[in-house]
């Protein structure tokens, strides 16, 4: 997607050669947003991400076609302060825990946008957010928050306080997180920009619902914002001198005794309440000790970290799904979803110190995907085909082939165990948890 500057930048080439800098607080951020490089360097992210269609149905590579011929008119609108954001596509994802969790999803215009967007506002609010927030930050991550609990565990800080934000993404009071952006962004195309995205609405059952309050989830610019507003709550904790650590509305304050949590629970949850007019959810806030509490996917065994039961769980069911053995597809396809789904889940969870699992898991699923053969070659002349070319004694091979027992009984006889070897099936392309949990503590 190229634009040419003479279209795109009326300001010249000093505004492209000044968009990789922190603009002053009184600039006109605008022309700033819609510079070339700006656009350029959004329109990457956006084509990276891919995404679903809005409410328009126009995919990324259709937007972008569209883009060519109508750039100069959607560039001039933002300049001028009429721009009008399209009504988010409502979007239900199930929870395993039961309920749903209601994603927003904008147009590829509009994630285009609140992208150019996001660009510029991050210089300006993100160096003077809190050391102890790690959420949709550049250079941040989730397990830096995990270390920073870590850290305080290993200092005594061994109660915590979880504070559960009630629907917070729904319910963010749009006049205080505007008055919060106004602070530092004073050209009021942009604040308008902002409010309009926040009240754009969204479809449901063909009517556009109104959106008074909260920012979509779904949206670029969402978690910045969740971000600008929450930053009066870190810095009220870290005026306090608490130790805490907060990734979006996942916050979690450490403290060395119960009496000491009930305090700054109480204090802390008047002040979402009274100050940025937030809801806590009681049933779902507690104070506990840290190894009985479950941050960002994690539980704390003393100093060292673990995966909670919760997300081994959900690794096994998602483990599962990817080897049932009726699931139609050729075992490359099969391996190939394996692989990314695993190295993925341990790319986040591998910093655990918790390996006993490990072996256990890798043993089950080598007897699954030994089942889903079993099923793939189906006749007993191909499964004794089969068994006697991996290296099964012909006696054994018939009599396990012949073998009225159900496909998971089977996948752990000695036929099927000297046939298909763990060196076979890593062979063929099965991944190794063991391994990749390995390599993630820096062992191979």
């Amino acid at each position: 997607m190229t634009y040419s500057p003479s279209t795109t930048n009326p300001t010249g080439g000093a505004e492209g050669r000044r968009a990789d800098t922190q603009p002053a607080l009184d600039d006109p951020l605008m022309e700033r947003v819609v510079d070339p490089a700006n656009v350029q360097r959004a329109w990457k992210r956006v084509r990276a991400n891919h995404g679903a269609p809005g409410i328009d149905g126009l995919t990324v590579e259709e937007t972008e076609a569209w883009l060519h011929e109508h750039w100069p008119t959607v560039r001039q609108s933002l300049l001028e302060g009429t721009y009008r954001p399209q009504p988010l596509r409502r979007k239900a994802i199930p929870k395993r825990s039961g309920g749903q969790r209601l994603l927003g999803i904008p147009v590829a215009l509009d994630r285009l946008v609140q992208t150019m967007l996001l660009q510029v506002l991050t210089p300006i609010f993100d160096p003077d957010f809190s050391e102890r927030s790690f959420g949709s930050r550049p250079g941040r991550s989730a397990h830096e928050a995990l270390r920073r609990v870590q850290a305080d565990a290993k200092a005594g800080y061994r109660v915590a306080v979880e504070l559960d934000l009630e629907k917070f993404f729904d319910r963010v009071p749009h006049d205080i997180l505007i008055a919060r952006v106004a602070r530092k962004v004073t050209d009021k195309r942009v604040l308008s920009l902002l409010g309009r995205y926040l009240r754009a609405g969204v479809l449901i059952e063909g009517t556009v619902q109104p959106t008074p309050w909260g920012t979509p989830q779904g949206g670029p610019v969402s978690s910045l914002l969740a971000n600008v507003l929450l930053d009066d709550l870190d810095q009220e904790l870290q005026r306090r001198g608490h130790r805490f650590a907060r990734y979006v509305d996942d916050i979690l304050i450490v403290v060395r005794s119960r009496r000491a949590a009930e305090r700054v629970k109480a204090s802390v949850t008047r002040f979402l309440t009274d100050v940025l007019h937030l809801s806590v959810n009681e049933e779902k806030s507690r104070i506990a000790t840290l190894d009985q509490c479950v941050f960002l996917g994690f539980t704390f065994m003393g100093t060292k970290l673990r995966w909670s039961d919760e997300a081994y769980q959900d690794l096994r069911y998602h483990l599962r799904r990817l080897t049932g053995r009726s699931w139609g597809v050729s075992m490359e396809h099969r391996y190939q979803r394996l692989r990314l789904y695993l190295q993925g889940w341990m790319n986040y969870f591998g910093i655990s110190d918790y390996y006993r699992p490990i072996p256990e898991l890798d043993h089950w699923l080598r007897r699954r995907v030994r089942m889903c053969y079993w099923k793939q070659w189906r006749k007993t002349r191909t499964k004794v085909r089969m068994l006697t070319a991996l290296g099964v004694g012909r006696k054994e091979a018939v009599m396990t082939a012949l073998s009225r027992k159900g496909y998971w009984h089977l996948a752990k006889t000695l036929a099927t165990q000297v046939g298909m070897t763990k060196a076979w099936l890593q062979q063929q392309g099965l991944t190794s948890s063991r391994d990749l949990w390995m390599k993630a503590h820096g062992y191979a």
